[in-house]
């Protein structure tokens, strides 16, 4: 593993323990250039998934981009970083699963905003609100019209 600091390629492993309920392993490491420690995360991945995008692009499946947008519909609320982590571990999963290689982000957001709807209400107002690309008030009060009614 390259250092991130000095792109040194000697590195040594210091310690290395299971992580997101077993589903990745931490490695703590050190880099014998420079001295400094380091994380890596080590995950299990079924499959090479390419996210279709809407304008016909292809690009690579980002976990990190996808746990980002996760959080920030969850910012300020009461869900702890490891439900977070299990929520990003079985979309991931579920993903892979699928038995596709290329899956249109429709499908991703469409996922996603499942998942959040049983996980917090409000965080999946706030995802459907930039996933949905509301303009107006009017677009969040026709959503929550139509989330009233389902329930």
């Amino acid at each position: 593993m390259k250092c991130p600091f000095c792109g040194a390629e000697d590195t040594q492993v210091k310690d290395s323990r299971p992580a997101e309920d077993a589903a990745a392993i931490r490695r703590r490491r050190a880099c014998a250039s420079c001295g400094a420690r380091f994380t890596t995360f080590e995950r299990v991945q079924l499959r090479e998934i390419t996210v279709l995008k809407t304008d016909g692009r292809r690009v690579p499946f980002d976990r990190e981009k996808l746990a980002r947008s996760i959080r920030v519909a969850l910012r300020k609320r009461p869900v702890d970083e490891d439900r977070i982590e299990r929520l990003v571990n079985s979309i991931q999963r579920r993903l892979e699963t699928e038995g596709e290689t290329e899956i249109p982000s429709r499908k991703i957001g469409e996922i996603v905003m499942e998942s959040l709807k049983e996980l917090d209400q409000v965080a999946y107002v706030r995802f459907a609100s930039v996933y949905r690309n509301f303009g107006e008030a009017k677009d969040f009060q026709a959503f929550l019209g139509e989330l009233g009614k389902k329930e």
